[in-house]
């Protein structure tokens, strides 16, 4: 079975929907993009109050305590000297406390709304995005499903979510920011000395350069523990809804050693993961070190040379560590960005799988006509040999068709291509209902119109009232109510049901786990019955019965189903004998066709399986 983490898949898929990281993104932040936007300005304010205090401290020491002249730019000096210069503000030093004051409360303030903005946005963020991936999954072709981890998949809509959403709500932001601040202190440092900018800046493309060279590493890597995350969730997912499978076959140490093996492999990924961040942080710490030492040193110099104030230097050292703390930031950032873009990648993965396709002209005709495969073959991906072989027979209205053959013939894929579960290419023959090809049928309308019981039915953790009337949300309670039992009548459910404590408020568990393998197969009965569709398939979903209640609830739907057609798929022949035609097929072709008479007659296929079973039976 292929896995979700395929590098060639997830490549040909971004080329359709979201063909770039980019239009992904833009595609997640729909209806949030405001509240990101704002989150950055006020993100860019914050940096630019941040960087204004250390240059009015620089004054205050050079130009208002002492008597050297500020390097502050022209306009700013001949604004102050306009007011009276350093000579009154060293008579009311309270004024330029009150300007760091409001500074520092302007910055807190909008750092206030850059938090309310970010948290508002990611929520917005995260609700579309889930919204989006789990509406586009329920669209997804059944293949599809057959083809990925159920676990990955919710790995997917998980972990790598949450990694999207910490990158977007903290990195991306202050990416924008950081690129402010470079901007702006360097700017400032420039206007104090630009011999010492140049050894501060000296070091920046240093940092970016091993930045990069760690990004493809930790990509790399994070992508194999991303991957490995998703094979252990999908064996905690497989063995906590098939507990009593684990246990009915003594299989928990077995379980317990493959579970222990993963989590070895993905704890050891994870390991390797963090020794190659932590090179990659432990490198930026000390070439962050290296040039704050630099700084410090040689504006110590300057400043005893008499190049450089006191105040200046003050300043500088000041704008020298806001500059240090990004530039290690945007090293850590580059780090995430590799982390988030594979998760990114595998989201827009599922958000560019095709959906199951609809014919533009697709209808919605009267679908009470007779039921017609045409020569249908078909074969699954990777299978060499067809599982169908040129089948053609036809149902017709309100008549009752049994299929009987042994596994891998062929009889549930016929109903999966009914009801468009797998899809079937045109050269690979038709299958129409009253005379239009179900391709040009509306997809959802022809599955509300076909009601399907299979062998291991899917119950909801919910009570059993909930999920036999799961398609009938709409009605008024008691007449709701009315259709649970008459259904559960008729699929000889309602007499056991009343001997439960709470009667159809009997929680099932989930998938049915409270409930027997006859119990849950009944419940499904039920659930179809409340359908009403006028095409019924029931495949192989009498196998957990007893005969004597197989009996009954044919009965049942005898007398109370006469108009509608229905396709009975088994194994046990007592099923099949009483409908008004039965196929037999025999690797993927129709082998036998007629009565049950008339196949016992012919002494084949059918006539052998008969007598097997009726000899086992005695």
């Amino acid at each position: 079975m292929e896995t979700l983490g395929k590098e060639s898949a997830a490549a040909d898929q971004m080329k359709k929907r979201y063909p770039t990281r980019f239009s992904a993104v833009l595609f997640f932040l729909e209806g949030s993009k405001r509240f990101f936007v704002l989150g950055v300005l006020c993100s860019m304010l914050v940096s630019f109050f941040d960087l204004v205090n250390p240059r009015i401290i620089g004054y205050t020491v050079d130009s208002v305590l002492g008597e050297e002249e500020s390097s502050l730019p022209a306009f700013v000096l001949a604004f102050l000297d306009r007011i009276g210069g350093g000579a009154f503000f060293r008579t009311h030093l309270w004024l330029i406390s009150l300007s760091v004051i409001l500074i520092a409360l302007l910055a807190a303030l909008f750092r206030f709304l850059l938090h309310v903005f970010l948290a508002v946005g990611v929520e917005k963020m995260l609700k579309h995005l889930r919204d989006s991936v789990f509406g586009h999954i329920l669209h997804l072709p059944f293949s599809w499903h057959a083809k990925n981890h159920t676990g990955d998949i919710i790995q997917r809509c998980t972990s790598d979510v949450e990694t999207i959403r910490s990158f977007l709500s903290e990195q991306l932001i202050s990416l924008f920011r950081i690129g402010l601040l470079v901007v702006l202190a360097l700017y400032f440092m420039i206007g104090i000395d630009p011999t010492l900018t140049l050894a501060a800046g000296a070091f920046i493309p240093i940092i970016v350069g091993y930045s990069v060279f760690f990004h493809n590493r930790i990509a790399s890597s994070f992508l194999h523990a991303d991957e490995e995350e998703g094979r252990l969730s999908a064996i905690a997912q497989e063995n906590l809804t098939g507990v009593r499978v684990v246990r009915a076959f003594g299989r928990e140490v077995f379980e317990k050693e493959r579970f222990e093996k993963q989590n070895h492999d993905y704890t050891m990924l994870w390991i390797n993961l963090m020794r190659l961040l932590s090179a990659f942080w432990a490198s930026g710490d000390l070439i962050s070190g290296l040039q704050l030492l630099t700084v410090m040193l040689l504006g110590a110099y300057l400043a005893v040379q008499g190049s450089l104030t006191a105040g200046e230097y003050i300043s500088f050292v000041f704008y020298n560590a806001l500059l240090s703390w990004p530039v290690r930031e945007l090293g850590r950032i580059i780090s995430d960005m590799s982390k988030a873009g594979v998760s990114i990648d595998r989201v827009a993965y599922i958000l560019n799988s095709e959906p199951e396709p609809e014919e533009p002209e697709a209808s919605e005709p009267d679908l009470s006509g007779d039921i017609v495969f045409s020569h249908v073959s078909y074969r699954y991906e990777g299978i060499n040999a067809g599982v169908l072989e040129d089948v053609s027979f036809t149902v017709h209205a309100g008549e009752t068709v049994g299929i009987l053959g042994g596994t891998g013939s062929g009889k549930s894929t016929l109903m999966y291509l009914l009801d468009k579960l797998y899809e079937l290419p045109p050269e690979n023959g038709s299958i129409s209902i009253g005379g239009v090809d179900i391709r040009a049928i509306k997809t959802r309308y022809l599955r509300s119109k076909i009601g399907m019981v299979l062998q291991e039915p899917f119950l909801f953790s919910r009570t059993l009232e909930e999920n036999i009337s799961i398609t009938q949300g709409s009605l008024d309670k008691n007449e709701r109510r009315s259709m649970v039992r008459r259904a559960a009548g008729i699929a000889s459910l309602d007499r056991t049901v009343r001997r439960f404590a709470h009667g159809y408020a009997t929680p099932v568990g989930e998938r049915g786990v409270t409930l027997s393998g006859g119990q849950k197969q009944r419940t499904a009965i039920a659930q179809m019955l409340v359908k009403d569709p006028p095409i019924m398939i029931f495949d192989d979903s009498l196998s957990a019965v007893d005969a004597q209640t197989d009996a009954k609830i044919r009965r049942g739907l005898k007398e109370n189903l006469a108009q509608s057609t229905v396709i009975l798929i088994a194994h046990r022949i007592t099923t099949l004998m009483q409908a008004d035609r039965i196929l037999v097929l025999d690797k993927g072709r129709v082998a036998e066709e007629g009565t049950h008479e008339q196949l016992l007659a012919k002494g084949g296929i059918y006539a052998r399986i008969y007598e097997l079973q009726r000899q086992q039976s005695e």
